[in-house]
């Protein structure tokens, strides 16, 4: 209890671990991201400014988790481990983190890129704190996330996660993120974009809480043994859309 008050009352000089919000700030970057859906620090810019209270209320939702005290303990950054080439080599064939590797290999994508994006204008955010550890986490985690969810990096799969990912992580950065989304998807109706944008809202919600899992095991465990286990049910209304089409949910201005 008492790491918990001490955490608690821990309000670092940068924006990485804090729990204030700026709205402005957010606002801004959003205008930025939806003009420019690959401009990536936006997206860390937005977390930055509304996420802070939502990571800390996270971390200590690990610590209540039957492992959460031994992830937090160990403490390890992931991305060092997703960086490893031979370990992700050494992972079967079917199991989770065999899909991560051939995702991220076929997408020119590594877990350190994007570590290096999130610290554009932000050096706190390798603090030696646990909010900003865990916070690292649940950056390091998102191409998983992709995995999991079966959501594509297309601009309607990045809106899906979004939503996806703000039921996980209550963080209001990424309701922000997935609002902006759906509202320019509602310009173009020809596909169902925004009802598979709530869908992916709906499946997050209803899914295991992915943030406590130890990635470790997860990634070595079979992709659809997986996906039942925690609850992440088949993306039907994305899937339905033929991919040459995904893109033009969130058109660019």
């Amino acid at each position: 209890m008492a790491m918990a008050a001490d955490t608690a009352d821990f309000r670092p000089a940068g924006r990485a671990s804090s729990t204030k919000m700026d709205w402005g700030h957010a606002l801004r970057s959003l205008r930025r991201l939806l003009r420019d859906k690959e401009d990536t620090r936006q997206v860390f810019e937005i977390m930055r400014a509304l996420n802070g209270a939502s990571t800390a209320k996270g971390y200590q939702r690990l610590l209540a988790t039957p492992e959460g005290g031994r992830i937090a303990y160990e403490r390890e950054e992931f991305a060092q481990r997703l960086m490893d080439d031979a370990w992700l080599d050494s992972l079967p064939e079917g199991s989770v983190g065999a899909a991560y590797r051939d995702f991220i290999r076929a997408e020119n994508l590594s877990a350190e890129g994007l570590a290096m994006v999130s610290r554009e204008g932000a050096e706190a955010i390798d603090e030696p704190h646990p909010y900003a550890w865990f916070g690292r986490r649940t950056r390091d985690v998102h191409d998983i996330w992709h995995i999991l969810s079966g959501y594509g990096r297309d601009g309607l799969g990045e809106a899906c996660l979004v939503a996806f990912s703000y039921a996980q992580t209550k963080g209001l950065g990424w309701a922000l993120i997935a609002f902006g989304a759906a509202s320019r998807a509602r310009e173009n109706r020809q596909y169902p974009y925004v009802k598979a944008i709530w869908q992916g809202y709906q499946r997050g919600k209803a899914a295991k809480w992915l943030l406590g899992e130890d990635y470790g095991r997860l990634l070595a465990e079979p992709l659809d043994a997986a996906r039942r286990r925690l609850n992440i049910t088949p993306p039907t209304i994305y899937d339905s859309i033929p991919p040459e089409f995904r893109d033009e949910a969130v058109p660019q201005r």
